[in-house]
């Protein structure tokens, strides 16, 4: 994702798994054989929503309350601007923010309060209430973060302004929470009259500060003014972490008190929705019992159908530390192998699984505790695996499968020898053939993954050759992209420099290397060694390239021109690398 591992996140053409703020226009050389691990791409599925977009923006220095500062009262030079001159200014900004605060907060007719927000809360369900609530805090953070930007400039009249909308987009997030939440705790009281508060507060202060020019005044009010937004930031990220944390709580209790299949269902798809919106709220879910509370639905017959929806959202949460240390805890990985192994399960039930397998074994996670566990029943778990790429009905589950198995590679060499025993380099190539499964360059760039990790085998040239699999890497050389999509791009990329790497270890076996020359290899390493264009300027793969023709001209200098042989082969890899580089330059 050396070949690729692989972090499960996306599509084939998306990513497996907004809303945008006014402008102010004012104002390492790669080893032959290494690869870097790179994001499963996964079909049918929408763009990950960035973690940066719910990552609330706490980077404000500062510890002190506005109520402990004394001012210069006496030396302020006070600008005497009408009232009714200072709303209207203050008016266009205020507008929008206070028309949404009144429409979606107050009655409009007489009725109760409780039949209208019945009404309310009816059109739209947790799951939209929490992405208006994600929206509005994104846009809060990314408002203090504009006004600590301003403050550096003192540009007062843009921060005072922003302070007023970030103050009418406080109040608006509270009470559009308030309206669908319908029951709010005593902590969370406090909290929300704490940023209400600092809130009006810092409105005041910043405009205070409007009414004076004196410059050594403004100078003194300025570390008042960060220590207030500091607090208003402190206090902002405290309530919503608060509102996830409930919001999670109430889903996972409503998982566990549920005796209806329907309510689970319910349940766990507004789980996922929430896994959906950044490692940040994985953690959260996570260290709330969510891994414990699937993993428990997984255990019951009477939840079968659920599996997959259930498998999938696991999938989401164990991309985070505290996600895997859960699914340590409750045996996650033996029931994975459970349910991977029971051949009364559907097709989707084990794709999924597979792709929890390829999230928990990703080469991106830095936390390996899982891994002894996982070693005790790899055995299962690959040979499941290489079953359901041979059965797999779509290139789906294909590309699930493989990227698990991709992944495993990277373990122990034992996990490869494991794969020769069960002929897998031969079913993972008439996988190839087949166009219907092996439809996409992410699919490829799994099946390269695990062919270059098993390439380390002396025993994988033969199965290779009895595959006709020189042919294929000759083939996965000319991957090319067929959109302008960036994320096929780059997996053409690693198809080129993955085949290009396993061409370079087989090559050691004079068997393979004859076969590689005799389907004109070298002409097209050379090809891409010269022409940026066909590498798609990619470094790692001319790398990769440049070492797979030094191999295979070992093998037949006779397959080179002199001048390829001068400046390709004979310098130094370095040297060829950076002349190589350099090409572009002399079209110019």
């Amino acid at each position: 994702m050396a070949a690729s591992g692989v972090c499960l996140c996306g599509g084939d053409s998306e990513l497996r798994r907004g809303l945008s703020v006014e402008s102010d226009d004012d104002d390492e050389m790669l080893s032959p054989g290494s690869v870097k691990p790179v994001p499963l791409l996964r079909k049918d599925t929408s763009l990950w929503r960035s973690a940066e977009r719910n990552r609330i923006n706490m980077a404000f220095k500062g510890e002190d309350h506005l109520d402990s500062l004394s001012f210069p009262v006496q030396r302020m030079h006070l600008i005497q601007v009408d009232s009714v001159q200072r709303w209207m200014e203050d008016l266009k900004l205020m507008t929008d923010c206070e028309c949404m605060c009144i429409l979606q907060s107050k009655p409009i007719s007489l009725e109760k309060d409780e039949q209208n927000e019945l009404i309310l809360s009816s059109q739209y369900s947790t799951c939209d209430n929490l992405q208006l609530l994600l929206k509005r805090a994104w846009i809060i953070s990314t408002e203090l973060t504009r006004i600590a930007q301003k403050l550096e400039k003192n540009r007062w009249q843009r921060v005072h302004s922003m302070t007023v909308r970030v103050n009418c987009h406080v109040h608006s997030m509270i009470n559009e929470y308030n309206t669908f939440s319908r029951s709010s705790s005593e902590e969370m009281q406090q909290l929300e009259k704490l940023l209400i508060d600092k809130c009006s507060e810092f409105t005041a202060f910043t405009e205070r500060c409007l009414q004076t020019e004196d410059e050594e005044i403004l100078k003194s009010m300025k570390s008042c003014v960060n220590e207030t937004l500091t607090t208003v930031a402190q206090y902002f990220g405290q309530l919503i972490e608060l509102v996830l944390t409930q919001e999670a709580q109430s889903l996972l209790r409503q998982i566990e008190l549920s005796g209806s299949l329907s309510s689970t269902e319910s349940a766990v798809s507004s789980l996922f929705s929430l896994a959906q919106e950044g490692a940040h709220l994985c953690r959260i879910i996570a260290r709330e019992g969510g891994v414990v509370a699937l993993f428990k639905i997984c255990r019951q017959d009477c939840f079968r159908c659920l599996y997959p929806q259930t498998l999938r959202t696991l999938a989401s949460i164990c991309c985070v530390e505290e996600g895997m240390h859960q699914l340590e805890k409750v045996d996650g990985i033996l029931c994975l192998a459970d349910i991977l192994t029971d051949t009364s399960h559907s097709e989707a039930t084990h794709a999924e699984a597979a792709a929890v397998i390829a999230q928990i074994t990703s080469p991106h996670l830095t936390f390996t505790q899982h891994l002894s566990s996982f070693l005790e029943n790899m055995e299962e778990i690959v040979t499941a695996l290489v079953k359901l790429c041979q059965e797999a009905s779509s290139g789906e589950v294909f590309l699930l499968a493989s990227a698990a198995l991709a992944n495993i590679t990277f373990f122990d060499t034992m996990a490869c020898e494991i794969l020769l025993q069960l002929n897998a380099t031969k079913i993972l190539l008439a996988a190839c053939s087949d166009k219907g499964i092996v439809d996409t360059p992410y699919s490829r760039d799994q099946v390269v993954t695990i062919l270059a990790n098993m390439s380390v085998l002396d025993q994988c040239a033969s199965e290779i050759i009895q595959g006709n699999g020189v042919q294929l890497l000759m083939e996965m050389l000319f991957e090319k992209p067929s959109s302008g999509n960036a994320a096929e791009a780059a997996a053409c990329e690693r198809v080129q420099q993955k085949s290009a790497v396993t061409l370079a270890r087989l090559s050691r076996d004079p068997e393979v290397a004859e076969a590689a020359v005799k389907l004109s290899c070298i002409p097209r390493l050379i090809k891409l060694c010269r022409s940026p264009t066909e590498r798609n300027n990619s470094d790692s793969v001319l790398v990769a390239c440049l070492a797979a023709l030094r191999r295979l001209a070992v093998m037949s200098p006779d397959g080179l021109e002199d001048s390829d042989f001068q400046q390709l082969v004979k310098p130094r890899l370095v040297d060829s690398f950076l002349l190589c580089t350099n090409m572009e330059e002399s079209f110019v």
